[in-house]
């Protein structure tokens, strides 16, 4: 992929194109609509712990959210348009940047690597670079640890907080003021998310999805048994898991579980023994709340 020279606001917005034009990574896309909205924006990482907000951000840069994930977590683009990824982007490090066609723009820093070629069309949810962040370690900028760092422009070069406008998959209310809740009442989110040790509010959002979706009749009350197992045994069997419905989870259950887990950030061996890593990736999935729908 080519290496690009770092692109001011000035050229990313229209410098030289003329009205009705904008440039990002050395794209030029059509501007309509400038003074509406960005349209559909959706939030892939709520179940990411923030670890720099808006109001952090404005305090030495222009603005941003920050994430805290794993190096190589898969980045989802938050829309869909057309990819450019630029390697000088000052402090930013490697960035990959989808530039809608009303002119709007989505900004992910400090990448450690790339899914999607410059210039690709991508649709929101397509995974198009993976996240960085180590400090000294290739695309980090000047970050201080791994962490994905998220923001919008708008058409004007204006740069814009994504909480303001993003929805929360599955079509929520935008994902900065969605309450922490799973579609089934009031579970909160699930802190596996951030130290991948699974507890009772990951089981209770499990089986909230399981009676959702795949035939769990017991109580969502975080305390999987064989009923909790069996309903997540026929749930990954779109997930490649072919052994018996028995309640009795073993390797080819957490085989599929990780498949599953792989679909959401995890990137580690597909071995039926699942770590803090594959329950990081899961509890992704689970805070989502979009398993309504699976």
């Amino acid at each position: 992929m080519p290496t690009l020279p770092r692109l001011s606001r000035r050229t990313l917005f229209g410098a030289g194109l003329g009205a009705g034009a904008l440039a990002v990574g050395g794209l030029a896309v059509p501007t309509l609509a400038r003074a509406a909205g960005p349209g559909t924006i959706v939030n892939w990482f709520t179940g990411y712990r923030i670890t720099g907000t808006w109001a952090d951000h404005m305090s030495y840069s222009e603005g941003g959210i920050d994430y805290g994930m794993d190096v190589g977590t898969g980045l989802r683009s938050a829309v869909a348009g057309r990819l450019a990824i630029n390697k000088n982007y000052g402090t930013g490090g490697w960035a990959a940047i989808v530039a809608m066609d009303n002119g709007w723009g989505s900004y992910y820093l400090h990448c450690s690597g790339f899914a999607a070629e410059h210039g690709a069309r991508v649709n929101s949810g397509d995974v198009i670079a993976r996240s960085g962040g180590r400090p000294g370690a290739p695309g980090a900028g000047s970050s201080t640890g791994p962490h994905l760092h998220w923001h919008l422009y708008d058409p004007n070069g204006v740069r814009r907080n994504p909480l303001d406008y993003a929805q929360a998959p599955g079509g929520a209310a935008p994902s900065g003021s969605a309450p922490s809740t799973s579609p089934g009442g009031t579970i909160p989110k699930s802190a596996t998310a951030s130290d991948g040790v699974p507890g009772p509010i990951f089981y209770q959002r499990m089986q909230n999805w399981l009676k959702q979706s795949h035939g769990y009749a017991g109580p969502v009350d975080g305390k999987p048994g064989s009923n909790t197992y069996a309903a997540l045994q026929r749930a990954l069997r779109n997930h490649g898991y072919t052994g018996p419905i028995d309640g009795r989870p073993g390797v080819n259950t957490y085989r599929a579980l990780q498949r599953l887990a792989a679909q959401h950030g995890y990137t580690g061996p597909i071995d039926g023994q699942p770590g803090p890593n594959t329950y990081r990736a899961v509890a992704r999935f689970l805070n989502a709340d979009t398993y309504a729908k699976l």
